[in-house]
């Protein structure tokens, strides 16, 4: 039992400090905005982004962590649907979070 909880806090510090979601060539060229940077800007669409927020039960990973995959995960997205630009359209909820993609170039 205690080799188990020792294994357990060995991986959560290994992967604390890693983000797994990175983005990709595509995505590096897509900015994160606000509402009041895309007024002249054409919305393209909506994407929603979800990530795992939880490594095992209900051991939650950081906050920041899971924001930061899911802001990668959304400009990679972006990317694919001709978007320059991204807007978080909701809050950070269980993981998920829903982004307004634009072109404002």
């Amino acid at each position: 039992m205690k080799k188990m909880s020792l294994l357990v806090v060995a991986m959560v510090a290994l992967t604390s400090a890693c983000t797994w979601v990175k983005v990709n060539e595509q995505g590096a060229n897509v900015a994160v905005a606000n509402a009041a940077n895309v007024r002249s800007c054409e919305k393209v669409r909506t994407v929603n982004v979800k990530v795992k927020d939880n490594f095992v039960g209900s051991m939650k990973r950081d906050p920041n962590k899971v924001a930061t995959e899911l802001t990668n995960m959304a400009r990679n997205e972006a990317s694919a649907f001709g978007g320059d630009t991204i807007v978080p359209a909701s809050l950070v909820n269980n993981g998920r979070q829903s982004f307004d993609v634009y072109k404002c170039n």
